[in-house]
């Protein structure tokens, strides 16, 4: 949840959640869903002109549903993300009651004092989009989450050409995703993913369950595309996975020619025909994945000699909840296959990694860099990168921070009450 301020209004980019967290750092109270306060900016909503989501990921999307009603603005974003989100408002009954307006790919809309402009990007999921927010006194590029990929599975390959071109106005400050700020070298392209995870099914016998995160589009027309080629039939188990693709569909991004077959008809086909999709890669005990461990799934039933491979990496903070299913497929000698230890590629972040991020400073260009979406050590190491091609000027804060840009740069520490909510407690 960003907010960037201008004459007297704001403007809300993204409004996500996170999940297992604590409230209070270091407390060993765990929450299910937790999201940002927005105590500082709902006590002054008619201040607020608009809200802008990027994409569709949680993290980015998944508290609007819940904390609209203390924000009352309209939202601005694509229509992949405008159907995403329809769909969560349909959960707390807002359906028709949250003003959505759809934009197009680069696309400029006056947004109170602000002008927004979107500009396409490469992700994991249809339509990311970076921001450039424009006003009077001066303009911030936004990326928002991105990585460059020439073949992103979903959407067209990274355009140079876009950030060059941003790098020719004068952009006052670039608030970056740090992510994978500590990673050397390029990030694996979705494309290098797809051959990994395909030369990976075409060495097994069995059936083939692959676990990914359901809002990674891309990852998931690779995993129809491998079935085709594998002679598989495409079997997708888990709501979070079936409304993605179902969204996908809707908005014209999932192929016509990748078939999905009934769940309930995997069960009667060999073995040998058989590629599931589903969701757990995080070891959540109510996940489809976790079901298929404990061999209590409705629909189907792992035997000796499958193989489940998990196209995702392991979230710190997860691991032994996915211990415990590796723990649970081992005893009954169905193989595991982890992104960490696989022979092939089968898991592509999609973030930058440090050339990437150098490659960006230099196209843009920012008078000012602003490291956002990491922990402490990644906001440093993307400042020091941008310092390294010759940023004049960085600041690295914490949530409840003031960055003033103009007239004066300045970084006022805590000048906003910053905290954690809970949406949902388990």
């Amino acid at each position: 949840m960003n907010l960037f301020g201008h004459d007297g209004q704001w403007l809300m980019v993204d409004c996500g959640i996170t999940f297992d967290e604590p409230i209070t750092p270091g407390s060993r109270d765990i929450f299910r869903v937790v999201a940002a306060d927005p105590s500082f900016i709902a006590q002054q909503k008619e201040s607020l002109a608009g809200i802008v989501i990027t994409h569709a990921h949680e993290d980015h999307i998944g508290g609007l549903a819940h904390l609209w009603p203390r924000l009352k603005a309209p939202v601005y974003t694509t229509p992949f993300t405008a159907e995403v989100l329809r769909r969560k408002l349909a959960e707390v009954g807002l359906v028709g009651k949250v003003p959505i307006i759809e934009v197009s790919i680069e696309e400029s809309i006056s947004i109170g004092g602000f002008t927004v402009s979107w500009v396409p990007i490469t992700h994991s999921l249809p339509e990311p989009h970076a921001l450039l927010i424009e006003t009077p006194v001066g303009k911030i590029f936004h990326s928002a989450d991105w990585k460059i990929d020439q073949r992103p599975g979903v959407g067209n390959g990274f355009e140079q050409w876009r950030f060059e071109r941003l790098g020719e106005s004068a952009i006052t400050a670039m608030t970056c995703d740090s992510t994978n700020a500590l990673k050397a070298g390029h990030s694996l392209s979705e494309y290098e993913c797809f051959q990994g995870l395909l030369q990976t099914v075409k060495a097994t016998q069995n059936r083939v369950v692959i676990t990914c995160f359901a809002s990674n589009v891309a990852r998931l027309i690779a995993i129809g595309r491998i079935a085709q080629a594998t002679n598989r039939y495409l079997a997708v188990y888990g709501r979070s996975l079936q409304n993605m693709i179902g969204v996908a569909r809707v908005t014209g991004h999932w192929p016509e020619d990748i078939e999905i077959i009934d769940n309930a008809h995997a069960g009667y086909l060999p073995k040998n025909e058989i590629l599931a999709v589903a969701t757990g890669s995080q070891g959540e005990p109510q996940a489809a994945l976790a079901r298929m461990a404990n061999d209590t799934h409705r629909d189907i039933n792992l035997d000796t000699g499958d193989t489940v491979i998990f196209s995702a990496m392991i979230i710190p903070g997860n691991e032994i909840e996915v211990e415990r299913l590796l723990r649970q497929f081992k005893a009954r000698k169905i193989t595991t296959i982890l992104s960490e230890s696989s022979e092939h590629p089968i898991h592509a972040s999609g973030h930058p990694n440090k050339d990437e991020l150098r490659q960006m400073y230099q196209w843009v260009k920012p008078q000012i860099a602003i490291p956002i979406h990491g922990e402490a050590e990644h906001i440093e190491a993307n400042a020091k990168l941008a310092k390294s091609v010759g940023v004049a000027k960085y600041f690295t804060g914490k949530n409840g921070d003031l960055y003033q840009l103009a007239p004066q740069p300045m970084l006022k520490r805590g000048a906003v009450k910053a905290g954690r909510i809970v949406i949902r407690a388990e």
